[in-house]
């Protein structure tokens, strides 16, 4: 699964990979202070058009993220941990992206870091990510209450379809080495250690197929067709295509707007908030406009921004997101290096490990196989 890279490659392998991660929160952010909130509500507070930036959010004057964002940041982490694990003869990278949400799941209980613990690694000694930003109730009940790791067949809640799967979900795309149906397949059984519907996982699977096909260079589309081709294998398929086609057919419908994105639903369950993310990534002029319009909406803003960023990130780079949005972002820095350690270890991982299986003392206090 490792690709021959030449560097021009790696260069928009990188660039992919930040647009991805930095777009994902910088939706976030957006829809960060109008999450919970009706259309008319956000347009009488903030005119006709809505939210057009950034609005204070959780103690900061603009650019917040939420759980969406930390989770997803753990969700590479915990990918960027099973490649060096990998190397050890230890292979099962969806045991590796538990741990991680593991640790994000104790980010939400603990004041900060606890420096005694060897497992950490550096993310989970960022103490910025130590606050609760409106973590959903599926994620937490999932990861917090045995102990036990679902899976597709004995999934944790297994009624829940909450968006809270496809938020975090993006970077499964981003293993440009894997083949499509196996990142479809990762990106469900990482959705179902929190959430057990049939259409959570697979909208899961879904948007981790159509970032998959965009880190590639190919259209969000053909991403769209990969996706539904994989899915009609699958049994309890049915939400999550209607959802998908559904998003096409809006944009077939006439030109953007609120009332069109309103249409798809509002967010709060995984194939809404994927149909919504889509459309409005499908109808952006640039990525200002996608955003916008992803967040301008009533229901879950964050989480729909968010999966629009990623979707817009990935098409289009790092470089083509909105230079003042991403001088207030969050948490910016910390994306960029996780970012940047990805691609790395996607690239270059044998140098990083060495000839012997073993990583490096550097690598491993930073991404530590625990």
């Amino acid at each position: 699964m490792q690709a021959l890279w030449s560097r021009a490659q790696e260069q928009d392998f990188r660039s992919r990979v930040r647009g991805c991660l930095l777009g994902g929160a910088i939706g976030d952010a957006l829809g960060a202070g109008v999450e919970f909130e009706s259309l008319a509500k956000i347009r009488a507070a903030h005119g006709p058009d809505g939210v057009t930036g950034y609005l204070p959010a959780y103690g900061r004057r603009g650019g917040a993220v939420t759980d969406d964002t930390q989770m997803s940041l753990f969700t590479v982490e915990g990918l960027i941990r099973a490649h060096v694990r990998r190397d050890t003869g230890v292979w099962h990278p969806p045991t590796d992206v538990h741990g991680a949400y593991l640790r994000w799941a104790d980010t939400q209980r603990d004041w900060g870091p606890d420096e005694r613990r060897p497992d950490l690694g550096w993310l989970g000694r960022e103490e910025w990510l130590y606050a609760q930003r409106a973590p959903g109730q599926a994620c937490l009940s999932g990861l917090v209450a045995d102990g036990r790791m679902g899976t597709v067949d004995q999934p944790r809640n297994p009624h829940s379809k909450g968006c809270g799967t496809v938020m975090r979900s993006a970077p499964f795309g981003l293993l440009v080495g894997w083949d499509p149906a196996l990142v479809f397949q990762l990106a469900m059984e990482c959705a179902v250690l929190t959430h057990g519907h049939p259409t959570g996982y697979l909208s899961a699977g879904a948007l981790a197929v159509i970032v998959h096909t965009a880190v590639r260079g190919g259209a969000l589309e053909e991403g769209v067709h990969l996706a539904l081709a994989l899915l009609s294998e699958r049994p309890g398929h049915e939400e999550t295509t209607a959802a998908l086609r559904g998003a096409l057919d809006a944009v077939r419908a006439g030109l953007p707007s609120a009332e069109r994105v309103e249409s798809l639903g509002e967010g709060w369950v995984a194939e809404e908030a994927l149909a919504i993310a889509l459309y409005c990534a499908l109808v952006a002029e640039d990525v200002r406009s996608g955003l916008l319009l992803a967040v301008n909406h009533s229901g879950d803003s964050d989480s729909t921004g968010a999966i629009c960023g990623n979707l817009l990130g990935v098409l289009h780079g790092e470089t083509a997101l909105p230079p003042e949005w991403l001088g207030e972002l969050e948490g910016r820095g910390t994306i960029l290096t996780l970012a940047d350690d990805f691609a790395l270890e996607m690239t270059h991982g044998p140098e990083l490990h060495g000839p012997s299986g073993s990583p490096y003392s550097t690598w491993s206090e930073r991404y530590p196989a625990l």
